[in-house]
């Protein structure tokens, strides 16, 4: 179909109250419409009810024991990013801190690596490291409890 048939069909789209029109040539053929100014009707969400089982499972394995949750104090370093917690500089090197040690506010605690950036955290308080919550190598959420500072 000739382009300049086209745009004429889209002259006369647009000087009449015609919405859309469809033109078929041969094997060809052209849809245009007109876009309305009329809001989209907002969509609709509809929640259906889970099916209820069947019959009872025959023997369903116990759910593991989840590790006891630590009480995280009011004392706890935590983590200001999303991130890798690493515990040391290099993988050769020996870790910021360890269990029992003291720590002034300010000592370099650990490291979150986010996006290839190594982010020092520091200690915002004084006093001996009591607990050390996440492992080497682990990810960490923004505000998740990195070590408890006594």
């Amino acid at each position: 179909m000739d382009i300049r048939k086209v745009k004429k069909l889209i002259e006369l789209l647009e000087a009449s109250d015609v919405a859309e029109i469809e033109i078929k040539e041969g094997e060809e053929s052209v849809r245009i419409s007109r876009g309305t100014s009329a809001p989209m009707p907002a969509a609709t969400s509809y929640q259906t009810a889970a099916p209820a089982p069947l019959a009872a499972p025959i023997a369903e394995p116990a759910p593991a024991a989840a590790p006891a949750p630590t009480a995280v104090s009011a004392n706890a370093l935590k983590s200001p990013m999303v991130g890798t917690f690493y515990s040391a500089p290099s993988p050769t090197s020996a870790p910021f801190v360890e269990v029992g040690k003291h720590v002034k506010a300010g000592d370099v605690i650990c490291i979150v690596e986010a996006m290839k950036m190594m982010n020092q955290i520091e200690a915002d308080h004084a006093g001996v490291i009591e607990a050390i919550l996440v492992k080497d190598g682990e990810p960490v959420e923004y505000d998740q409890p990195l070590v408890i500072i006594a």
